[in-house]
């Protein structure tokens, strides 16, 4: 039987573009999702919701909301792991300003554009994962459980979607929300599929 081989450790710079890259992704996928008025799960849809429902800007709030959690990572996943999610979080923060600035949408099926921003956000997830980072808040619960109990990260952002959406529903337009499911279905898809430890072997 042929061995596998070693894991191969990310170079500096490895991890500076792999997180730009991650965040670029999720930045496009957050600025579609807002063109459409729709929805999200995990902490990010937290956020989303008091965003439109205080005025304040979603970079704001989520920037806000992920401080606690902060704590945990810090405690549970080790320094390297939090600094790289709190750099992650505040330039998701910055992108989420600037990517309006540069691009617009003059039409944007909600069918499409839930399936696309669910894949731009899925993979863009996974990269900053594989990088050691993420975007804070449930991710870190998340990875948590998969590390402690094998039970797949996308399973637990999933469940959590769930109650998230269920409490959209008294504050959203019903299609708005499914919609906004679709989304949150197709990022924890690629999420639980394609984020194995068992598969991905550089760290």
């Amino acid at each position: 039987m042929p061995q596998k081989p070693a894991p191969t450790e990310h170079s500096f710079i490895d991890d500076i573009q792999g997180i730009s890259l991650g965040i670029f992704l999720v930045g496009i996928g957050v600025h579609m999702l807002t063109t459409l008025g729709l929805i999200t799960g995990q902490t990010a849809g937290v956020a989303i919701i008091m965003a439109y429902l205080t005025g304040y800007s979603f970079g704001t709030v989520f920037f806000v909301i992920n401080l606690p959690f902060y704590v945990l990572a810090w405690k549970r996943l080790g320094i390297t792991f939090t600094i790289k999610s709190l750099v992650s979080v505040t330039l998701l923060s910055v992108v989420t300003e600037l990517i309006p600035l540069g691009m617009t949408f003059d039409q944007l099926n909600p069918v499409l554009g839930a399936v696309t921003l669910g894949a731009l956000i899925g993979v863009g997830l996974i990269v900053l994962f594989r990088h050691n980072g993420s975007l804070g808040g449930l991710g870190v619960v998340a990875l948590l459980v998969q590390d402690n109990t094998g039970f797949r990260a996308g399973w637990v952002q999933l469940i959590f979607d769930g109650f998230v959406f269920a409490i959209a529903l008294f504050l959203f337009d019903t299609k708005v929300v499914l919609y906004s499911l679709l989304g949150a279905v197709v990022l924890n898809l690629i999420i639980a599929v394609n984020h194995r430890r068992d598969r991905y072997i550089a760290t």
